[in-house]
C-alpha cells in the first residue's frame, strides 16, 4: 500500500495539471508540438496506472496478474521515453543532427524494451516473480535505466550548453529540458540503488511539472502573438476598406433576412438629399426614398429592384450585379450607379452606390472622403475582387503585406509579407518584367517617386508585360494612398483579356478596310484604292514633294466579251482572273488595281521602275505568244513615266499611258 500510494499521488496530480491538453488536445495537428506533448501525457498516464496497480498486485497472491501488469509498467514505460524524445525535437523546433540522434535513442530504448519483455517470458532477464511473490529485478531493467539515464544526462548537459549560446524563447526551451532531464538523471540513479521505492515515478511528477509549466506559458505567448495577428490583420482590412470605400457616394451592410441595416460610407453630395433613414426595413424605405427621389423616368424600374426575393434572384449563380438610374440632385438629374455583392457569410449583402454623372458626360468626379464607424473587412473582400494580388505598403519603413484576391469571390489571404517592398518589387523586376518595359518599371518601384506622383493624384496607374513560362502576360499596376495617408494600397491585376480584345478589335478594323479596297474576284487592289494612291501622289506634287520616280502600267484584256457571249460569264471570270495572275507575276513587286470591267493598272517605283522597259516588253511578248497559240490571256499594255517639271497632274501621266496601251491593243489585233 505504501508503494501504491507515490502512484494514486502522481496520478491525481498528472490528471490535475494537464486536464486541459489531455481532454481538448484531439484537434491539434500533428506538427503542434502540444501533439507530441499529449502523446508523452497519454503514456504517462498509463504508466502512472500500472505503477500503482503494481504496488496492489505484488502484494496479493495472484502471481499472473502482477507479471502482467509489471509488463505493462515497462511497455508504458518505453513509450513514455518514445513519446519524450519526439515531443522535445518538436518543442525545440529543430531537425538537427542532436535531435535525430536523440529521436534515434527513443527508438533504441523502445525496441529494447519490447525485445527484452518477449524474451522475459521465456528467459527472466528484466525480472521474475518468485512462487513467494517476491519480486526479483533483472540485469536487463538495469541496462534499461542506464541507458534512459545516459539519454536524459547527454540531453541535459547539452541543453545547458545550448541555453547558454541561445535568446529569446529558444533560451528557454533548451532550460526546460536542461531542468527536467537533470531530474529524471538525479531520481534514476535513485531508482537503481534502490528499486522497490518509486523513485522513476517522483521523477516523471517533478519533470512533468518543469515541462507543464514551459507548455503552458508557450501557448500563453502564441495566443497572444494570434491575436495580435488578427487585430493587425483588421487593422489592414479597415485601411484597405476606407481607401476603396471612399470611390462611392454610399455603401449599404444590409441583413437579407430582417432587413436592418447600416449606413457604412456617405458623401457630403449625398448627406445633402436628407434621405430619410430609419434603418429597420431597407427595401421598404428605399423603395419610399425612390419614389421621392428619383427621376420620373426610372422610378418603376428603381421600385422593382428593391425588392429582397428580386435582389437574391439577381445573384444566383453569380457574387455581384449592378444597375444605374437617374437621382435628382439640386433640381437636375445625375446618374448613379449600384453595385450589390453577397457577403461571404451568404448573409448580408452590401450595396454600393456611386455618382457616374460626371464619366457619363466626360467630367471628372470630384469624391470626397468619406469616415467609416465599423469594420470592413468583408467589405474590402468584396470590393478587392478586381484585383489579382493587393499590396499594403508602410511608406515610412517600406514594409508590406501582401494579400491574394480571388476574383471570382473577393477573398483576401495573406501570402507573403517583407520589409522592404520597393527592393523585393526590384528584384522580381529583374527576373519576370519584360526586357523592354524593365528600365521604366525599375525608376516606378521607388518608394519617395509614388508619394509624390500621389500628391496631386487620387491614383497612379501604368501596364506593362510579365514573362511567365515564357509568355507574354499584360498587366496593369494601380498605387493609391490609403486613409491614414502612411501607407500605399498597390493593387495588381492580369489584363490580359482585355489586350487580346482590343486588338482583336484593331484588327478586325484593319482587315475591313483592307477589304475595302480589294477587288473580290481577282485579289488585287481596286477602284476606290487606285483613286486613293492617285491622290496621295497628287498631294505630294502639289506640296513640292513630288521628286519620286514612278510608272503606270495600263493593262486591257483582249476578248473578253467575245468569251462572256460564247462560253458565259463564269469563263469570263476565269480569264480576268488568268489575266490577274499574269499581271502580278510579272510585275511581282508592284500594287496591281483592276480599275474596271477588263482593266488593270500597275504602279512602278524601286526596281520595278528601273526594269520597266524589260518588264512590259516579257507581257507583251507572252501576250503574243499566248494569242498565236490560242491558249491564255491576252492583254494589251502601254506605259509612261512620271515627267518631273513637266507633269503637274497624275492623270497627266495616266492619260499617256492609256493611249500607249490603246496602241499596243491595235497592234494585238492586227
Amino acid at each position: 500500500m505504501y508503494y501504491a500510494s507515490f502512484g494514486i499521488l502522481a496520478l491525481i496530480h498528472h490528471l490535475i495539471i494537464n486536464h486541459d491538453i489531455l481532454k481538448n488536445g484531439k484537434k491539434l495537428s500533428a506538427k503542434d508540438s502540444r501533439y507530441r506533448y499529449r502523446q508523452f501525457l497519454i503514456s504517462v498516464l498509463i504508466f502512472y496506472i500500472a505503477d500503482l496497480s503494481w504496488g496492489f498486485c505484488s502484494e496479493s497472491d495472484y502471481r499472473a496478474i502482477a507479471y502482467a501488469d509489471t509488463i505493462v509498467f515497462f511497455v508504458s514505460m518505453a513509450f513514455s521515453v518514445l513519446f519524450w524524445t519526439r515531443f522535445v525535437v518538436a518543442f525545440l523546433g529543430k531537425r538537427s543532427f542532436n535531435a535525430i540522434s536523440l529521436l534515434t535513442a527513443g527508438w533504441f530504448i523502445f525496441a529494447f524494451v519490447i525485445l527484452n519483455l518477449f524474451i522475459n517470458f521465456f528467459k527472466p532477464i528484466i525480472f521474475i516473480f518468485t512462487e513467494d511473490m517476491e519480486y526479483i529485478p533483472g540485469t536487463g531493467r538495469y541496462f534499461l535505466l542506464v541507458a534512459q539515464l545516459i539519454m536524459y544526462l547527454i540531453s541535459s548537459l547539452y541543453s545547458l550548453f545550448a541555453a547558454h549560446k541561445s535568446e529569446g524563447l529558444d533560451k528557454v526551451h533548451y532550460r526546460a529540458i536542461f531542468l527536467s532531464c537533470g531530474v529524471m538523471t538525479l531520481f534514476i540513479i535513485f531508482q537503481n540503488f534502490y528499486p522497490l521505492v518509486p523513485f522513476y515515478t517522483i521523477g516523471l511528477i517533478i519533470a512533468n511539472c518543469i515541462m507543464h509549466i514551459f507548455v503552458d506559458e508557450d501557448e500563453k505567448i502564441e495566443q497572444i502573438q494570434e491575436k495580435e495577428k488578427v487585430e493587425k490583420e483588421k487593422e489592414i482590412y479597415n485601411h484597405i476598406s476606407n481607401s476603396l470605400a471612399e470611390d462611392y457616394e454610399a455603401i449599404y451592410y444590409i441583413n437579407i433576412d430582417t432587413g436592418k441595416y447600416k449606413n457604412i460610407s456617405t458623401s457630403e453630395s449625398y448627406i445633402s438629399l436628407n434621405v430619410p433613414e430609419r434603418f429597420e426595413d431597407f427595401y421598404s424605405e428605399t423603395r419610399q426614398n425612390v419614389l421621392k427621389y428619383v427621376h420620373p423616368d426610372d422610378r418603376d424600374f428603381a421600385l422593382s429592384m428593391y425588392y429582397k426575393d428580386t435582389m437574391l434572384k439577381n445573384l444566383e449563380d453569380k457574387k455581384s450585379y449592378a444597375y444605374k438610374y437617374r437621382i435628382m440632385v439640386g433640381g437636375g438629374p445625375r446618374y448613379y450607379r449600384f453595385v450589390v455583392i453577397l457577403t461571404e457569410d451568404k448573409k448580408h449583402l452590401v450595396l454600393c452606390e456611386k455618382d457616374i454623372n460626371d464619366t457619363i458626360t466626360a467630367e471628372t468626379a470630384m469624391l470626397e472622403r468619406q469616415k467609416a464607424s465599423i469594420t470592413f473587412s468583408q467589405i474590402a473582400e468584396s470590393l478587392a475582387s478586381n484585383y489579382d494580388a493587393i499590396y499594403y505598403v508602410d511608406t515610412q519603413d517600406k514594409s508590406f503585406v501582401g494579400f491574394d484576391s480571388n476574383n471570382i469571390y473577393g477573398e483576401l489571404k495573406v501570402n507573403q509579407s517583407g520589409d522592404d517592398f520597393f527592393a523585393d518589387a526590384k528584384e522580381s523586376a529583374s527576373i519576370l518584367i519584360h526586357p523592354q518595359d524593365r528600365e521604366r518599371l525599375l525608376n516606378i518601384f521607388d518608394n519617395d517617386y509614388l508619394i509624390t506622383t500621389l500628391e496631386d493624384k487620387k491614383q497612379f496607374t501604368i501596364e506593362y508585360r510579365l514573362i511567365i513560362d515564357d509568355k507574354v502576360q499584360h498587366t496593369r499596376l494601380t498605387a493609391r494612398k490609403s486613409r491614414d495617408r502612411v501607407h500605399l494600397i498597390i493593387g495588381v491585376e492580369n489584363i490580359n483579356e482585355e489586350v487580346n480584345r482590343e486588338k482583336e478589335h484593331l484588327l478586325a478594323l484593319n482587315t475591313e478596310k483592307e477589304n475595302a479596297r480589294r477587288d473580290e474576284l481577282t485579289g488585287t487592289r481596286n477602284k476606290t484604292a487606285f483613286t486613293e494612291l492617285e491622290k496621295s501622289i497628287q498631294e505630294n506634287i502639289d506640296n513640292g514633294m513630288g521628286h519620286m520616280q514612278f510608272a503606270f502600267v495600263v493593262c486591257d484584256i483582249n476578248d473578253l466579251k467575245k468569251i462572256n457571249d460564247t462560253q458565259g460569264h463564269k469563263a469570263g471570270d476565269e480569264y480576268i482572273k488568268a489575266s490577274a495572275k499574269l499581271i502580278c507575276d510579272i510585275f511581282d513587286h508592284s500594287p496591281v488595281f483592276r480599275i474596271g470591267g477588263d482593266e488593270f493598272a500597275v504602279f512602278l517605283v524601286g526596281d520595278d521602275f528601273t526594269d520597266r522597259k524589260k518588264l512590259v516588253n516579257k507581257l507583251r511578248k507572252t501576250s503574243i505568244m499566248n494569242r498565236d497559240k490560242n491558249k491564255g490571256p491576252v492583254v494589251a499594255t502601254g506605259i509612261a513615266d512620271f515627267m518631273l517639271g513637266k507633269d503637274n497632274k497624275v492623270e497627266n501621266v495616266f492619260e499617256r499611258a492609256d493611249k500607249s496601251m490603246y496602241e499596243n491593243k491595235r497592234s494585238l489585233k492586227a
